[in-house]
């Protein structure tokens, strides 16, 4: 089978799976731009405490190192915008946390798809990755031609948004590549005036230390005063440069992926249900879901720094 028809196949697997866009690229170093942007934004700290992201830096900016002999990288993104939201008088998740643990849903499709790619071909060597190797996803997903990473540091796919989860495969074998996509974020700053905590101070320009998803995950100690005043009725992550960009209020579409609906106990959780949340509750709204990575203890901090600020609000 050539190369372009070997392509093709892939591509279509992957639609028959359900991801919503795939594409190629070599796998090469990255630009020098890319890694300098990335040294940069390390030296500032903008990473917070988020120690992973320093280590295995010469893997993070050449996969040849985590998969040798690698010479195709293949990019998916499975869309998790949801059919069905909580409520707006309700506390808040970030649409990625409703349903299962996105890394479990993404790397099962991508194990299918690269089972399909090597019962074509036995002899192919690769791995499947979702957030679990030290890979620059959006900056592949745009080498592939998915879309181009926006003024929100997101990905933002053409007449689809940035609701979406990113994986890769590394193969050993030579394909048909596509090409980059220009930037069409143009003058428009909604993300950066959305964002509550002022982590998106500039065009494409983030201090993830104070932005409320890493406050609200990610950060094992106590919320800090700032990113307290910005979360308003949000307990875990945060959505806001999303749902202000226009190419999502414009083309984001519900997700069909049965593992990314929400179950019904969360869906229907009150304020008050979760003042009084339980660990025993915990567990069985959050069986097999990502918001387990903020642990019960990190949860219930979240809530009561939004029940303090209302209580402090009404003071």
């Amino acid at each position: 089978m050539n190369q372009e028809e070997f392509t093709y196949k892939i591509k279509a697997e992957a639609q028959n799976l359900g991801f919503s866009a795939c594409g190629l690229a070599r796998a090469e170093a990255v630009d020098p731009e890319a890694a300098s942007n990335l040294n940069e934004w390390l030296d500032k700290g903008y990473n917070g405490t988020m120690d992973y992201l320093v280590r295995y830096n010469d893997k993070r900016c050449d996969p040849r190192l985590i998969v040798p002999g690698a010479k195709s990288i293949i990019s998916v993104a499975l869309n998790y915008y949801p059919q069905q939201k909580l409520a707006d008088d309700q506390l808040q998740f970030a649409y990625y946390a409703y349903g299962k643990d996105y890394h479990e849903v993404v790397k099962a499709k991508l194990n299918d798809l690269l089972s399909f790619i090597t019962n074509i071909e036995p002899t192919v060597q690769g791995r499947a990755f979702c957030d679990t190797a030290p890979i620059l996803e959006r900056y592949w997903a745009w080498k592939s031609g998915l879309g181009w990473i926006g003024n929100n540091t997101l990905l933002i796919i053409p007449n689809a948004g940035s609701f979406f989860f990113l994986g890769e495969i590394l193969v050993d074998l030579e394909l048909v590549y596509d090409r980059p996509m220009k930037n069409h974020c143009g003058r428009c700053k909604r993300c950066v005036e959305a964002c509550p905590a002022h982590a998106l101070f500039a065009p494409g320009k983030m201090n993830a230390e104070k932005c409320l998803s890493y406050q609200t995950i990610e950060n094992r100690g106590d919320i800090s005063t700032d990113a307290r005043q910005s979360m308003h009725r949000t307990i875990y992550g945060c959505d806001e440069c999303q749902k202000a960009c226009p190419w999502n209020q414009r083309f984001a579409t519900p997700n069909n992926i049965p593992e990314l609906q929400p179950n019904n106990e969360f869906i229907n959780m009150t304020e008050a249900d979760w003042q009084q949340l339980t660990v025993e509750r915990y567990r069985r709204i959050f069986k097999g879901s990502a918001v387990k990575r903020a642990k019960f203890e990190g949860l219930k901090r979240n809530i009561d720094a939004v029940e303090d600020n209302k209580a402090s609000n009404h003071d």
